[in-house]
């Protein structure tokens, strides 16, 4: 019984040690491990004289960062299909995450971004009247952010920098398209936290 006990104990920490020796060689920061998961940062969207008639709107979205185990990461924005035709649209964001040696968090994410066959942007006036019939494809967008692992629950943003590529740019090349200014931005990312706080209530 001892021996296969033995057996089992040395199975269980073989397992631990392989699924975990990207986070254990240094304390504190992304190499804790604790930023695998979804956090959401939630923004206003004020679409001001919308219909050119006085009408604002203005909804509260989020941004959805899902980092995964697997190195690769995943962003949506919930205000991208609003108002499409008058504004545009994006693409799903994704690409992949590394820890640096300092502890920071390091992501890539690429995306594309769709703008109105009409003008919309440029001359609100014309909105909707006449109305976009489709949407054109605008740029491809390359955005490197460097986080802080704050705690469990919290990821911070300290640096963003993006690269544009034109339609006719290849978005697949990291040298290519135009590099923008560093933004230093502080942008707070929390943990979506599972609770069955719902399920109790009455």
């Amino acid at each position: 019984m001892s021996k296969l006990r033995n057996v089992l104990l040395s199975l269980v920490a073989l397992s631990v040690f392989m699924v975990t020796p990207a986070f254990s060689d240094v304390l504190g920061g992304c190499k804790t491990g604790l930023f695998i998961g979804s956090f959401t940062n939630n923004t206003l969207a004020n679409f001001t004289d919308l219909w050119g008639d006085g009408t604002n709107v203005v909804n509260w979205t989020i941004f959805q960062l899902t980092l995964h185990i697997d190195g690769t990461v995943t962003q949506e924005f919930t205000g991208a299909p609003d108002i499409m035709l008058s504004f545009g649209t994006e693409t799903q964001r994704v690409g992949s995450w590394k820890c640096r040696s300092d502890g920071k968090l390091v992501v890539t994410l690429i995306w594309a971004d769709f703008a109105p066959t009409t003008d919309a942007i440029s001359h609100p006036s014309t909105v909707p009247n006449p109305p976009p019939v489709d949407l054109l494809l605008s740029q491809h967008i390359r955005a490197t952010y460097l986080f802080s692992v704050t705690d469990a629950s919290t990821l911070t943003r300290t640096k963003a920098r993006l690269r544009t590529y034109s339609p006719t740019d290849d978005p697949t090349d990291p040298n290519g398209g135009v590099l923008q200014p560093l933004n230093n931005t502080v942008v707070v990312f929390k943990r979506v936290v599972a609770s069955d706080a719902d399920l109790l209530a009455p």
